[in-house]
């Protein structure tokens, strides 16, 4: 018996060591799809791509896809596998919605340079943001910062820091995000101390409450990975002007399966809070 339960602890001591050692491999997933499979001109889009050099000297892969007579401009930042290509059924949902898109690639992931961390993918997004407004020539009240995932977390912390320099976008949209990866860790992982093991935070939740620009939350009740009490929390942490757009369907799937609602509910959200009408 004492033989089988310093077995049992050897074991679980290997997997608090490995959860540890090897968080980013579980957070980032940049092999999980490195080559283009597509590009927006597969879909009837016109589009640029775009090199982003960031503070620290990396180029990232970008496309600039702009719509005709645009509302504004979305800055896209997509969740934690796969790479801009994989996108393209958001980039053409967002044409239809009147917005111009810019999407990167985090460093480490598709074609850009370097690896994946949180305060890369910080200094990634200060790089897109740059490029819209020196490149693009967009003012920051007419971007639409956007996160799906993993990208929910990299808009909410591009937004706070705007704040900072006083040039907040015109919304923030936040699509499945988390509180954080600690208290995410410990809800999917609760027989292990995944809070205390976790060396990534990415705190949404406090993020938001640092935001000022009108906020959609979206999120599924179908969720299979990131459960909809966490958006739910994220939500109620947010400061007003904000809006919860519940829909179904799963993590990868949620905005194709309530389609007609999930354009509906951003575009009402564009046209109110936001103030990006459709072009007359």
């Amino acid at each position: 018996m004492i033989r089988v339960l310093l077995s049992l602890v050897a074991v679980y001591l290997l997997v608090v060591a490995l959860m540890w050692a090897f968080q980013e491999r579980l957070l980032y997933l940049p092999h999980a799809g490195r080559e283009h499979v597509a590009t927006p001109a597969e879909r009837g889009l016109a589009w640029e791509e775009v090199t982003l050099t960031t503070e620290d000297d990396l180029a990232l892969d970008a496309w600039w896809i702009p719509a005709a007579e645009a509302r504004g401009s979305l800055l896209f930042f997509h969740g934690n596998a796969g790479n801009i290509s994989h996108r393209l059924e958001s980039i053409t949902q967002f044409q239809r919605l009147g917005l111009s898109v810019l999407i990167i690639d985090y460093r480490g992931y598709g074609r850009s340079e370097g690896r994946p961390s949180e305060a890369g993918t910080a200094l990634d997004a200060r790089a897109a943001w740059q490029w819209l407004r020196d490149a693009a020539r967009v003012a920051p009240d007419e971007v639409v910062v956007f996160g799906r995932s993993l990208g929910a977390a990299v808009a909410a912390e591009l937004a706070a820091s705007l704040e900072q320099q006083q040039a907040a976008p015109a919304a923030v949209i936040l699509e499945s995000p988390f509180r954080s990866v600690p208290e995410l860790a410990q809800r999917l992982y609760p027989f292990l101390p995944a809070r205390w093991l976790a060396r990534i935070d990415y705190p949404v939740e406090r993020y938001v409450t640092r935001i000022s620009a009108p906020l959609l939350v979206i999120h599924s009740r179908d969720d299979e990975v990131i459960p909809y009490a966490e958006g739910e929390a994220v939500y109620r942490a947010a400061n007003a002007p904000k809006q919860l757009l519940t829909i179904s369907g799963g993590h990868n799937t949620g905005f194709v399966d309530s389609e007609a609602d999930y354009l509906e509910g951003i575009d009402a959200f564009l046209a109110g809070a936001a103030g990006l009408s459709r072009p007359r």
